[in-house]
């Protein structure tokens, strides 16, 4: 069998020990007779599972006490939803910080739940860089301020940790949308509200959504919010209110106990650095591709890239499948090329595109 080098944005690579692993237990988890995909949710089997996954999962982000890790369902686009349904409150406006495509998207849902505030926007500049904190206009008493803290289709990131206090406004909450960069590198999960995440870029596969939540944000529904998507209620029923997605959650266990097995976040950051680096310098020397981000707003994660000529395009796009490198089409909204280079891509996969990248240059420069 011979396995590609898969650059996808999402549904995303996953680690190949993880794949094996899952493999061997597919028939029969741990001498249970059975695989997890059969399991009853509220068996010991499942259960123990679950612990487990929160359990390392609060050790590889050194998750306060004070919150809350809830497993659930619907995505990082549910949760557009769902936030402002649990956070909004009794307050009127919600405050967004806009850096991309999925923070535009995340106010606009808002919108349907309450007043929403841009308190910040990159878009005049084609969303290549994230406002600084003191740019920031907040309203005067919003429910909570989001943040999209890594942009998958435009590949800006966050150069610096949000810290609302530093602006004089640590009272409020700050939410995060995680879903492209959690688990990459180290995080305060103290200086947030609530962060959340997809799994399916660097935790696992699609389906299961990761929600950190403070506790005193709990209890704020509205009374409109439906029962499976109120906080407290996931909360209260350790995300067993209703059937969660078992096998899902199965697989991002093993996921976290990769990470703890390779050092930990710290050591996963180091090595993401290391591919970044490889791949924008590359980039950087380059006369046929370019890549448009403020080079310190840069996404670790996913990187876009331009061919200087659009024509060779398909050309670039053809060769590279046919040398092992998929999925490298950028996204329809903004064209071009996008390596997402996850947790899961080794050095090595990001050496063999940079090797393919030079290669083609040469031969159609």
């Amino acid at each position: 069998m011979s396995r590609v080098w898969n650059f996808s944005a999402g549904p995303a690579a996953l680690p190949e020990a993880v794949l094996r692993q899952a493999a061997e237990e597919m028939l029969d988890w741990q001498g249970a007779g059975m695989g997890v995909m059969e399991m009853s949710h509220r068996g010991k089997e499942f259960t123990a599972i679950a612990a487990q996954a929160e359990a390392d999962l609060r050790e590889l982000l050194a998750v306060p006490a004070n919150y809350r890790i809830l497993f659930m369902q619907g995505g990082a686009i549910a949760e557009n939803a769902i936030i402002p349904m649990n956070l909004i409150g009794d307050k009127r406006v919600a405050d967004y910080v806009v850096t991309g495509s999925w923070s535009q998207k995340s106010q606009k849902e808002a919108r349907k739940y309450a007043a929403v505030n841009i308190a910040a926007t990159s878009e005049a500049i084609g969303f290549t860089s994230v406002p600084p904190m003191a740019d920031w206009q907040l309203s005067a008493d919003p429910a909570y301020v989001f943040t999209c803290t890594n942009e998958t289709i435009d590949g800006v990131e966050y150069p610096f940790e949000p810290d609302l206090a530093q602006i004089g406004r640590g009272e409020l909450p700050l939410v995060a949308d995680m879903s492209s960069h959690i688990l990459s590198r180290a995080i305060d999960v103290s200086r947030y509200g609530l962060i959340f995440g997809g799994a399916q870029k660097n935790i696992g596969p699609a389906g299961l959504t990761i929600v950190i939540v403070r506790e005193d944000l709990l209890g704020r529904a509205m009374p409109h919010c439906p029962s499976a998507f109120d906080y407290k209620t996931v909360a209260d029923n350790a995300s067993m209110y209703n059937t969660p997605p078992t096998y899902a959650i199965y697989i991002a266990g093993l996921v976290f106990q990769w990470l703890k097995r390779l050092g930990g976040v710290a050591a996963i950051e180091a090595q993401n650095v290391a591919k970044a680096k490889l791949l924008y310098d590359f980039l950087d020397g380059s006369d046929f591709y370019e890549n448009r981000v403020d080079p310190a707003c840069r996404s670790r994660m996913n990187v876009p890239f331009f061919l200087k000529d659009d024509a060779l395009n398909e050309a670039f796009l053809a060769e590279s499948k046919a040398a092992g490198l998929v999925q490298l089409k950028g996204h329809k909204s903004v064209g071009g090329m996008r390596a997402s280079i996850y947790n899961a891509m080794p050095l090595a996969g990001v050496q063999a595109l940079v090797d393919f990248m030079r290669d083609f240059a040469a031969r159609r420069a």
